[in-house]
């Protein structure tokens, strides 16, 4: 699979091991930078990968920051793009089974890179369910 892959200085490190980890798996990265842990202004290159993702050249993308808070708000100004943050397995499954996640975002400042390696194998091979999910409901004894 093609995937779009960016992210701030502050998820720079992850981003370079996120990338090897995906190509080790077979899948083609496109980098939108940034190419250093120098600061930066984050939508510089979440908007290009964004972009990619909402334009269909890339089916999936992944974004990455210190929370990954910021980078989801901006990916998601784009037409067409779902993006969710993610900060555990069961997270990364949901976004995609339920809401149909084309991009996701991983905060380096919360999540060790082991979990967020899982948390991109798991949303990659999560399908979407067409919407036949049951909400779960849970009782809250006053």
């Amino acid at each position: 699979m093609k995937i779009a892959i960016a992210s701030d200085h502050a998820g720079f490190a992850y981003k370079e091991q996120i990338k090897h980890h995906l190509a080790a798996a077979g899948h083609e990265v496109i980098d939108y930078g940034t190419d250093s842990d120098a600061a930066t202004d984050y939508p510089d290159y979440i908007r290009p990968a964004a972009a990619a993702v909402a334009a269909g050249e890339c089916p999936r993308g992944i974004v990455l920051g210190g929370s990954g808070n910021g980078e989801a708000m901006t990916a998601n100004r784009m037409a067409g793009v779902r993006c969710a943050v993610c900060w555990n397995v069961e997270t990364a499954e949901l976004a995609r089974a339920h809401n149909d996640a084309n991009m996701i975002s991983i905060g380096e400042r919360m999540v060790t890179i082991e979990m967020a390696q899982a948390i991109v194998d798991a949303w990659l091979a999560t399908p979407f369910d067409g919407g036949r999910h049951r909400r779960r409901v849970q009782k809250i004894d006053p």
